[in-house]
């Protein structure tokens, strides 16, 4: 199926949008907080190419998915996963960046329609300290957008994409309505215990990781943790931050496409 048109999931308190492109079995992308479905650009053609249908997914309160949802984080996007999943009746491969690798673990979890998870930049265990505290301080409404947008930049360690400053000027302007910036900060209170929790040898699992993702202090061992409780492989990704599938699309591409097949049998 091939639409290229933006869907809107109708959820309880609000609606999530996502895009679809290309025809065959599916593979759904899911973004990071404060980021956007757009953050697979460069990923999705060479998916469609491959033979696979992509969406591209907004995390709800993100970019045109609606504002009017009272829970964020892990287990509120799972939800909306294995509602799409569950309302298209189609199974899938889950690539989910950031936050959104501990959503797909908990969605593999509560759906039969998950054949396997792609995990980049996975935050799937809370990490140690006040950064929870910290980001509740930094992102204050009167500041905290511009605290962001000056963060942002070092997520991209490694290669940017050449356009790089376009894509952040819309991911600005995603965050400017003080209903989307308060949906963003809602999102930053993930608790990613449940996802910990959750890591099982149940669901085929690839973990993409930038080498010099500075989220972690330790990527590659975060990478290789992750990889072995869920009995999955790990790849690391030279010249590459927070956000691999779109600073390394060339490395990133092959190695869903191949993971996406080998669990087609």
């Amino acid at each position: 199926m091939t639409t290229n048109s933006i869907t809107y999931l109708t959820r309880p308190e609000g609606r999530v949008a996502y895009e679809r492109t290309g025809e065959g079995p599916l593979i759904v992308c899911i973004p990071g907080m404060g980021d956007l479905r757009t953050s697979y650009r460069h990923t999705t053609p060479a998916l469609v190419a491959a033979g696979f249908s992509v969406i591209t997914m907004d995390l709800r309160g993100h970019g045109e998915s609606d504002k009017t949802f009272s829970e964020y984080g892990d287990a509120a996007t799972s939800t909306d996963i294995v509602a799409l999943l569950s309302d298209l009746n189609e199974d899938a491969i889950l690539v989910g960046n950031s936050m959104a690798a501990g959503a797909a673990v908990l969605a593999a979890r509560a759906s039969t329609h998950v054949r396997g998870n792609v995990l980049v930049g996975p935050f799937v265990r809370n990490p140690k300290g006040n950064l929870g505290w910290i980001l509740n301080i930094l992102l204050q409404p009167l500041w905290g957008r511009a605290v962001w947008m000056g963060y942002l930049p070092n997520l991209y360690a490694g290669t940017t994409p050449a356009d790089q400053a376009a894509y952040l000027a819309s991911v600005r302007a995603a965050l400017r309505p003080s209903d989307a910036f308060r949906a963003f900060r809602m999102t930053t209170r993930a608790d990613h215990a449940p996802a910990e929790a959750a890591l099982n040898t149940a669901t085929p699992t690839l973990v993409v990781m930038g080498e010099k993702d500075p989220d972690f202090k330790n990527a590659r061992a975060e990478a290789e943790w992750i990889a072995a409780q869920t009995g999955g492989r790990a790849l690391i990704v030279p010249e590459a931050g927070h956000y691999p599938q779109s600073q390394r699309p060339e490395i990133v591409a092959p190695a869903i496409i191949e993971f996406a097949r080998a669990q087609r049998g």
